[in-house]
């Protein structure tokens, strides 16, 4: 008798979802705390509690809706086997386009086409209401409903333009990979991400958003200071239009080797009017930078792609591992989503070991810009930052050591005030 795969996918799903509810109650009970953390009294103004308190909670309600409407779905996807039926119907489609539906690079296009679509649909009205109700409420959307929905078509045509000729890349290469099937696909995605990750901040990123150059100032001479006593080849600094959209604040930088470049919200300018708060928050990023934290992501990234494509490789030609979701034959996409169904759990336990990691690097970067002198500046922008977005004040530990790539706000202000440790 086979295995049953796609009981057991749908079994793990729903366990994991009983278990993700759990922690989202307790970090719900956390929320509704009436009090702030002792550490945050005198800290954080209570106006500014009460309102990241209600904000919190209204987001997780609206959590708890959205999770249950998505098992629901995804497991009666699986369950009643609407991916074979649907398999089947794309190729009509096809048939009606007057193409040749036994091209598995036209019959893979037509259904990711529907696959698309349905997933818009299924999702737009959670987009909408998170976007103009509960963000609205709490004062943070500055969208319009037009703007809203450009990006979106937006968003469409890039993956239409995008898309087809990836997927079909990567069908090519599984129907004639032989052996090295595993490398050939690692070094497809490899150069892949590097393309993008060149391409998107220079073509992509602009279609949403305006980033021009910070003027000459205070601030920015404050920066270009900062990066040329790290040596970070520092070679443009933007200023993001995040207001158009949303009042919630960030900063980043991006670039290979000797072309580097930071981008600075212009909520995040609004917000901490000191400009050394702002030199802080960059202090912090460049450690990422000088600490290596970048590349070491990006390696962790690249062996996990290359031990994903790996197993993948030893079950795609499992004919038990496709009927049991309900598919007469092995076509190179469904192989790939069955797949990345069925070691559901590992990647639960990667997403958990590199959150750990990230929470680590966080410390660690904080801890660099402690080092240059700013603790001061960075905890008045860590807290100001938290008090800006609204973030949660009161946070369950487990909740956040499972969730959270960054620590709580808490436990990052107990570390920018711990002694340095003397050398000996």
């Amino acid at each position: 008798m086979a295995f049953p795969y796609m009981e057991a996918v749908v079994g793990f799903m729903i366990l994991m979802y009983i278990f993700e509810s759990f922690l989202d109650l307790r970090q719900h009970a956390a929320l509704k705390l009436p009090t702030l953390p002792k550490t945050l009294e005198g800290v954080i103004s209570q106006e500014k509690f009460e309102k990241s308190r209600a904000y919190s909670l209204d987001k997780s309600n609206f959590h708890f809706v959205h999770e249950f409407v998505t098992i629901l779905m995804d497991s009666a996807i699986l369950f009643f086997g609407v991916l074979p039926w649907f398999w089947k119907k794309s190729a009509e489609f096809v048939v009606l386009a007057g193409l040749n539906p036994e091209n598995e690079i036209l019959h893979t296009l037509a259904f990711l086409a529907g696959v698309t679509f349905w997933s818009q649909i299924t999702d737009l009205p959670f987009s909408l209401y998170s976007t103009f109700v509960i963000e609205s409420r709490h004062g943070f959307n500055k969208q319009t409903v037009w703007l809203f929905f450009r990006d979106v078509i937006k968003g469409i045509c890039l993956a239409a333009i995008l898309g087809p000729p990836i997927v079909s890349a990567i069908i090519v290469i599984v129907q004639k990979g032989g052996p090295y099937l595993a490398i050939y696909l690692w070094g497809f995605m490899f150069v892949l991400s590097i393309v993008m990750m060149t391409l998107y901040p220079i073509l992509i990123a602009p279609l949403f958003n305006k980033f021009t150059p910070l003027p000459e100032g205070v601030l920015r001479e404050k920066i270009e200071k900062l990066a040329s006593s790290l040596k970070f080849p520092l070679k443009k600094l933007f200023v993001v239009d995040g207001s158009t959209r949303s009042s919630h604040s960030n900063a980043y930088m991006y670039g290979f080797f000797k072309n580097k470049r930071i981008v600075l919200y212009d909520t995040l300018i609004q917000q901490c009017k000191d400009e050394e708060e702002i030199v802080a928050v960059i202090a912090h990023e460049l450690g990422h930078w000088k600490l290596n934290h970048t590349m070491y992501s990006f390696i962790a990234v690249q062996i996990l792609t290359f031990l994903q494509f790996g197993g993948y490789t030893l079950v795609r030609n499992s004919s038990d591992l496709f009927q049991s979701f309900g598919f007469d034959t092995q076509p190179v996409l469904i192989g790939l989503i069955i797949f990345q169904h069925t070691v559901i759990p590992l990647q639960h336990l990667v997403s958990f070991g590199l959150n750990l990691v990230s929470r680590s690097f966080e410390f660690q970067a904080d801890g660099f810009a402690k080092k240059l002198g700013y603790t001061s500046p960075l905890r008045k922008a860590l807290v100001k930052l938290q008090e800006e977005n609204l973030s949660a004040m009161n946070t369950d530990p487990w909740y956040s050591a499972y969730h959270y790539s960054h620590p709580p706000l808490v436990e990052r202000l107990a570390a920018l005030d711990e002694p340095d440790k003397k050398e000996d």
